[in-house]
């Protein structure tokens, strides 16, 4: 079991930006500071995921969430009830939220949830900041219920494991939104959909993986900037603002990587579609991204993000 020297080295890895692996109730979580785009990128790396799902925020307590997220009244009264335990709400992000973009993949919501494992509380208290962590396995691998299971499966790639011994739960937490259109089930978890709609005092709909996804789970909706995207340019046109990557950089002041590092260009990526779009540019050229490594991840995004847009 992890001891108090053990906590307080992993908090310190984790605020220098490196990933660290921690039980819950449900799963062990990879957790990485959800405030350093870097750090989040990495998870990503970590895990092989396929496309940037939105990633679940970890924090100590429902102050804390309160603090990054904006909460409606059936928000508040599941916050009450479920937490800490395995329950995940989906809320819009405030507008000074700190958590990284790229935890959000690009939505302007935040998936949240506080833990009910003590050990998982006490690292996110020592920790002093909020922590992204999806299940700490390989994208397509069992998720770990030991620690043992976390050393197997991801080695080098996490700086520590906190051993909490085995998960309780054993399966991922339940994902409820609660944006503007009312609470929905977003992902079956470890607290059934008769114990939530009990408490918000009526029926819960359930939305499938191929609608509007917020969080882990489901398929991703993409972020579309105002502006047109034009993939694979190897220089802008006249009007276009242009993203580069690597040895194409020099074409103006907005690039993922000047060294044409994928975890950097990771990283960067929805700030800077974001920073971009804020000038009022009609079209944004993307230099190419290597289809490697975290580069699938991006390539993925920008086509949808490129994708042709329902004007109806």
């Amino acid at each position: 079991m992890a001891s108090n020297n053990d906590m307080q080295a992993a908090a310190q890895a984790l605020r220098e930006g490196q990933l660290v692996a921690f039980p819950t109730e449900t799963v062990y979580g990879l957790g990485g500071d959800a405030t350093n785009d870097e750090a989040v990128a990495r998870v990503y790396a970590a895990k092989g995921r396929p496309s940037f799902n939105p990633l679940i925020t970890h924090v100590p307590d429902a102050e804390a969430a309160f603090a990054l997220g904006e909460f409606s009244a059936d928000a508040r009264k599941l916050a009450v009830a479920f937490w800490p335990g395995p329950l995940s709400l989906v809320v819009p992000r405030k507008a000074n939220c700190p958590v990284s973009l790229l935890a959000s993949a690009g939505l302007p919501s935040i998936a949240i949830r506080v833990p009910s494992h003590p050990m998982a509380l006490e690292f996110l208290r020592a920790a002093e900041r909020p922590v992204v962590a999806p299940s700490a396995n390989p994208s397509g691998k069992i998720s770990p219920t030991t620690a043992e299971h976390v050393r197997k499966h991801l080695k080098d790639k996490v700086a520590a494991v906190l051993d909490g011994g085995r998960c309780k739960v054993g399966v991922e937490s339940t994902v409820v939104s609660c944006l503007g259109d009312g609470p929905k089930l977003l992902r079956h978890g470890g607290i059934p959909r008769a114990e939530i709609e009990k408490v918000l005092g009526h029926a819960v709909a359930v939305e499938s993986h191929s609608a509007r996804p917020h969080a882990p789970g489901q398929l991703l909706s993409h972020y579309a900037p105002h502006a047109e995207l034009r993939l694979n340019a190897d220089r802008p046109r006249e009007g276009e603002a242009y993203l580069g990557f690597g040895p194409l950089h020099a074409h103006g002041p907005w690039t993922l990587s000047a060294r044409g590092d994928l975890v950097e260009a990771a990283a960067c990526l929805f700030r800077l579609l974001h920073e971009i779009d804020a000038t009022g540019v009609s079209r944004i050229a993307v230099a190419p991204i290597p289809h490697h490594g975290l580069g699938d991840a991006i390539n993925d995004r920008l086509l949808r993000a490129a994708a042709p847009r329902d004007t109806a």
